[in-house]
């Protein structure tokens, strides 16, 4: 048994106290790390790479140029600017000339050097020549000691663990050398390696943390990335795999034996006063596919602002009706779900269903409301109606997943802006009320997040995925600005006028409901009153947020449909769903503080009519880099897959398995930027173990590990999601 491979399992059940030279004090400061196993010190990969084979000289320094010095210090001092500042000032040499090096802020880096003791340093940084001398500001330094590798490895570290890249170089360097005699277990089948040119595990390992060349590493840092992506599309897969195995689903066949006899789909296309885009036509037949088949549908309908997928969810839905079932329709908030409900009650209006019960012989097609403060009478006369089928499509918030709603035959829940919901509540309305034991309901999952393609395929990897990718013709673009002075936001309030006069009306966002001390930043309430008695005097004023009554926000929104509110001001509660074609203008304020798809969302409430409309961004003081770069974005364009990269380029990928605040990163290496080919090199490879017997025991080997490197936890909430 002791001369099989070293399994992840195995490295991860070995304490990094094993180690030679790592005692009691290193254990600790290694733990502060996140590092307890030897599995966690080799996935603990370097952040980045100095090439010692061919350094940059001092004397060969150029301004403005981010450079690379391997250098040795000569001396360090610290004091104190007349602002407070602390200011370490140290001078480096290397034999060919000297740098000087000034950290602001950064008290400790004086310790950190003198206790270097003429160790060679790696400085990065931006150049500056100042009288024909070499100079850097904040550097990042890196201390590499007697390392005498062509490529030095360099670990992520906190200053106050106490530890040096070195250290954590040397003690991985410790496990690889006592694990290269029984190797480290490889379970992905050689013929898939030969088939993406990827080196077996145990090379890799040793290729990221000790390179020969930067070839080498990059070789080495392909397999590993494969590795991240495959256990994660493995897990998605087999969830994907055994849905269509163990649950049974309607086949919405417009013939089958519980199949309408009236053609309700050919009338409503005939109702439309408009023709279906290429990209609603598309998505329309891939989902109508999806009907037909036994196998439940599990599909994430994703579409820019405006997009249509309303109209695609109603055509799915009266696809299932009329091969005799129900649909369900959840929304995440009362407002959301009382506008869907008016919307598709006025698209199905006209229909008709035969109904041997009613004087006439027929009844419309019945559309009902269903949410947490429906009154008790309304609240039994609808699920009495749902129950018996008199319902065919029940539109509601999560009130539909209580257990007091029963269905007479579910045969389709529409999940719309699904990231609102919690996974319990989504698998809640996809598991139950289909009027059978063993019949499940088909799933289809709306968003008008855009997501990238790359970061869908992880995140709803047990789904399939279809994209509106165009807009219906007629809308026109919103011009975007960012009034970032008190000159432009006055311009912002003559906008506003300007368009009421015209007749038209206008959003005012807000990031708060009320003041904060702590937090200088609009607040609705505030704000209202500002501009009710200020710039906007005269004109009528809605209040809309979080903490308005139910009762009052129904009146509001009603009035600002109606057009007798000219403005509403708001927090992000009208961020998604709110349809008034006539508002053409949205001023949100303190717009840096809002998150680049939320900026993208709040647009997207104008825009929705034939009038040109408007959106700006109203900043005060100094805006962050993160800030500056979205508020850009957003003036630059309005494509919302666009913008959707430009935020996962700023703010990361995060975790992708949920919603721990701690623990292993779901992905080390892999970016769902960078990465997108191996994103779906790793879901082919995944169909392809599932799906062959063969690899059998690879399979259970990779599930094994992911348990290992994920957390079962992690894995249960992805299969859930």
């Amino acid at each position: 048994m002791t001369d099989t491979p070293l399994s992840l399992e195995d490295l991860a059940s070995m304490d990094v106290s094993r180690l030679v030279g790592v005692g009691p004090r290193k254990v600790k400061a290694l733990n502060g790390l996140g590092i307890d196993s030897l599995l966690d010190l080799l996935m603990h990969y370097p952040r980045r790479y100095v090439d010692r084979s061919s350094p940059r000289r001092i004397r060969e320094l150029a301004d403005g140029e981010d450079s690379l010095v391997l250098a040795s210090l000569r001396d360090v001092e610290s004091r104190y600017t007349k602002s407070r500042r602390s200011m370490v000032t140290a001078t480096f040499s290397d034999g060919s000339g000297s740098i000087r090096c000034t950290f602001f802020n950064q008290p400790w880096r004086q310790r950190q050097l003198e206790a270097i003791d003429g160790a060679e340093v790696a400085l990065f940084g931006r150049v500056e020549l100042f009288r024909g001398r070499a100079q850097m500001t904040n550097p990042l330094v890196d201390l590499i000691g007697d390392q005498t590798g062509r490529i030095v490895s360099i670990y992520p570290l906190s200053e106050k663990s106490g530890l040096s890249s070195s250290e954590i170089a040397s003690w991985v360097a410790q496990t690889l050398r006592r694990s290269a005699k029984r190797g480290i277990l490889d379970p992905v089948p050689t013929s898939i390696l030969g088939h993406l040119g990827l080196i077996s595990r145990g090379d890799a390992l040793g290729g990221i943390h000790v390179p020969e060349s930067m070839a080498h590493m990059m070789t080495a840092r392909k397999r590993l990335v494969f590795d991240e992506l495959l256990r994660i599309q493995v897990a998605l897969v087999v969830r994907k795999r055994q849905i269509e195995r163990e649950q049974m689903g309607f086949r919405h066949l417009p013939d089958g034996p519980t199949a309408r006899s009236e053609p309700i789909l050919e009338q409503f296309l005939e109702s439309l006063p408009y023709e279906m885009t290429g990209a609603q036509d598309r998505a329309v037949r891939e989902i109508t596919k999806d009907l037909y088949s036994p196998v439940p549908m599990h599909r994430l309908l994703q579409g820019d602002v405006g997009a249509g997928k309303t109209l695609v969810a109603v055509m799915a839905l009266l696809t299932v009706i009329k091969a005799g079932h129900q649909g369900a329709f959840m929304a995440p908030t009362e407002v959301l779900a009382e506008q869907h409900a008016r919307s598709i009650g006025a698209m199905v209006e006209q229909l008709r269903l035969q109904d041997d019960g009613s004087l006439l012989g027929e009844r419309p097609l019945t559309v009902a409301l269903l949410t947490g403060r429906a009154r008790a009478a309304e609240s039994r006369r609808i699920l009495e109606d749902l129950a018996s089928g008199r319902v065919d499509i029940i539109v509601g918030t999560h009130a539909l997943i209580e257990e007091r709603v029963k269905f007479s035959s579910l045969g389709l829940a529409v999940i719309d802006e699904q990231h609102r919901f919690g996974v319990e509540q989504r698998d809640a309305l996809r598991s139950g009320g289909a009027g059978s034991d063993t019949m499940h309901p088909d799933v289809l999952v709306m968003t008008a997040t855009p997501i990238p393609r790359t970061a869908a395929m992880t995140v709803y990897g047990d789904l399939d995925i279809t994209v509106l990718d165009e807009l219906p013709p007629g809308r026109t673009p919103v011009t975007t600005t960012w009034a970032a002075s008190e000159l432009d936001e006055a311009a912002a309030w003559d906008l506003v006028r300007s368009q009421v006069d015209a007749g038209h009306q206008a959003y005012v966002v807000c990031p708060l409901v009320e003041g904060s001390d702590k937090v200088e930043a609009a607040s609705a309430e505030e704000t209202y009153e500002q501009l009710s008695a200020g710039e906007l005097a005269g004109l009528s004023l809605g209040l809309l947020h979080g903490r308005v009554s139910s009762d009052d926000k129904d009146a509001v929104m009603e009035s600002f449909r109606s057009g007798r509110v000219q403005v509403l001001v708001a927090t992000t509660v009208i961020e998604v769903g709110v349809d008034v074609p006539n508002a053409t203008v949205m001023v949100i304020l303190d717009a840096d503080r809002f998150g680049l798809a939320q900026l993208h969302q709040l647009r997207g409430r104008v825009g929705r009519g034939a009038d040109q409309s408007h959106c700006v961004l109203v900043t005060h003081g100094e805006t962050s880099p993160d800030g500056t770069a979205r508020l850009d974005a957003m003036v630059s364009t309005t494509d919302g897959f666009e913008l959707a990269e430009v935020d996962l380029e700023l703010r990361g990928e995060g975790t992708i398995m949920g919603q721990r605040q701690k623990g292993r990163s779901d992905l080390r290496l892999a970016s769902l930027r960078r990465d997108a080919e191996w994103i779906v090199k790793a879901r082919e490879a995944a169909f392809g173990l599932v799906d062959d017997p063969a690899y059998s025991a690879q399979l259970q080997q990779i599930q094994a590990e992911t348990d290992v490197v994920l957390g079962a936890e992690e894995v249960e909430f992805l299969e859930k999601n």
